[in-house]
């Protein structure tokens, strides 16, 4: 694990890389989760939120005993507060050693995978492998969509600004399907759906949308992203309660699916129509 060079010029994104079948676990690249919010002089164990981060991996293949490929899709869940991400290539590249290797079982490559990932993360990681007829169901979230409101758009790095919270309390799910930001490393485009649920003062829609779309040029990981929208929205807009979930598209075979609360539970792991 290259758990030893914790600077982002070491980490495969945007880099030649050789693609390896064998199994090797020390390809996972973890970064510290502290680093964002240190940067910002904020300690990340006082922010007022828990949560996890469901990847989908799409192109799980092995060897069993006697030669033959097996495949499978796969959930990982890493808990908020592990001391790292994984830097999305590095697990990719991490995935791909397993294609040509050898494993009596599923369970076995079960517990590898999840040794191997807490290992990186610095917490407890759950992995769940389904077989690809598992049939899951195209999801939506709940609530009332944003995008079709007239709104002017003027900023495309994040605006806190423009939210704002005013009149009675309210108890709501709203979402939009025009979150984007970049890749903080190679600038590629992160697509995304977010949804945000609370109960507080109503929280102007029209503000909400622009917040939203503000992030389109935004350079950083889809955790921080998701981190950093939820604490603009609790700091200007002082709900009593709130979830923040974000759905992106899948890169590489592998999608993100931060999901940050200031309650406790555990998110369904949903399947939006652009998934």
């Amino acid at each position: 694990m290259k758990g030893h060079q914790t600077g982002l010029e070491y980490a495969p994104l945007g880099a030649d890389t050789q693609y390896i079948n064998q199994y090797d676990a020390s390809l996972l690249f973890p970064i510290a989760r502290h680093l964002n919010w240190k940067s910002q002089g904020v300690e990340r164990s006082e922010l007022p939120f828990q949560g996890c981060d469901i990847w989908n991996a799409y192109e799980i293949s092995w060897l069993n005993s006697r030669g033959k490929p097996v495949v499978r899709l796969a959930e990982f869940r890493i808990p908020a507060d592990s001391a790292n991400i994984i830097e999305s290539k590095s697990f990719k590249l991490y995935l791909n050693t397993f294609n040509l290797t050898r494993f009596a079982s599923v369970a076995e490559v079960q517990k590898r995978m999840a040794e191997d990932l807490s290992a990186a993360a610095g917490g407890q990681v759950e992995v769940l492998l389904k077989p690809l007829d598992n049939n899951e169901p195209i999801s939506g979230f709940k609530g009332e969509c944003l995008d079709e409101l007239d709104v002017e758009i003027t900023d495309y790095s994040p605006a806190p600004e423009r939210l704002k919270a005013t009149g009675e309390v309210v108890d709501e799910s709203l979402y939009s399907h025009l979150l984007k930001s970049n890749c903080p490393v190679t600038g590629q485009p992160d697509w995304a759906s977010i949804a945000i649920e609370y109960r507080g003062p109503a929280i102007d829609r029209e503000g909400l949308l622009q917040y939203l779309i503000s992030y389109r040029e935004h350079g950083d990981f889809h955790e921080q992203c998701v981190e950093s929208i939820f604490m603009d929205i609790w700091n200007h807009c002082q709900p009593e309660a709130l979830t923040v979930y974000a759905r992106y598209l899948r890169r590489g075979g592998l999608d993100i699916n931060p999901w940050r609360s200031s309650e406790a539970g555990k998110p369904d792991n949903l399947r939006l129509s652009r998934q």
